[in-house]
């Protein structure tokens, strides 16, 4: 089995499954959307292009890839990598909904391509001055979709949560063990 992803999130969500890759491989592509495209139809086109990517170098091998897309609306929030995108992100998300859509996909040895979405919804209370401040200033948030990470210092952010924690986390177990189990993977 080949992890398309270079999440240590993801491999530690595996790994609560009892899945352990062989080989971790990122596919390294460019995740921008594509004019109009929607929040879910983004998740599923990464998360296939990141498949196809890997499994390209890997023939014969289980490749499983993922993306996760944190929406505001139709609103696609990116990956923070600066302090002012995470203000940005975290001040659209204070005292809202928001959606995490979780693009998985696995593609077995014999090129056969297997696909699930999850969908997430998440509230934040509203974040004061001072939260935001603080959060900001752990840096937890640089790399992450929509600013933050829910495995963190963010839950206490979180109001309300309908659908897979795992999910928002970055990989949505009940759907990947799906996958894996209806492909002939061993998944316990």
């Amino acid at each position: 089995m080949v992890l398309a992803s270079a999440s240590p999130r993801r491999l530690d969500l595996l790994a609560r499954m009892g899945v352990v890759p062989d080989r971790v491989d990122p596919a390294d592509l460019d995740e921008s959307p594509l004019p109009r495209e929607l929040p879910r139809d983004h998740a599923r086109r990464l998360a296939r292009a990141k498949a196809e990517a890997v499994a390209a170098r890997h023939p014969g091998a289980f490749v499983l890839a993922a993306d996760t897309v944190v929406a505001r609306g139709r609103r696609i929030l990116p990956k923070a990598e600066d302090r002012e995108t995470a203000r940005r992100c975290l001040t659209l998300l204070s005292g809202e909904g928001h959606r995490v859509y979780g693009g998985v996909v696995l593609i077995g040895p014999d090129g056969h391509v297997s696909e699930r979405l999850a969908e997430t919804r998440v509230v934040f209370k509203s974040l004061d001055a001072g939260e935001l401040a603080g959060y900001l200033d752990g840096g937890e948030w640089h790399g992450k979709a929509g600013g933050y990470a829910i495995q963190g210092r963010a839950e206490v952010f979180v109001r309300q949560l309908v659908g897979s924690h795992s999910n928002v986390v970055g990989l949505p177990l009940f759907e990947t063990r799906a996958l894996l189990r209806g492909r002939g993977y061993p998944a316990p």
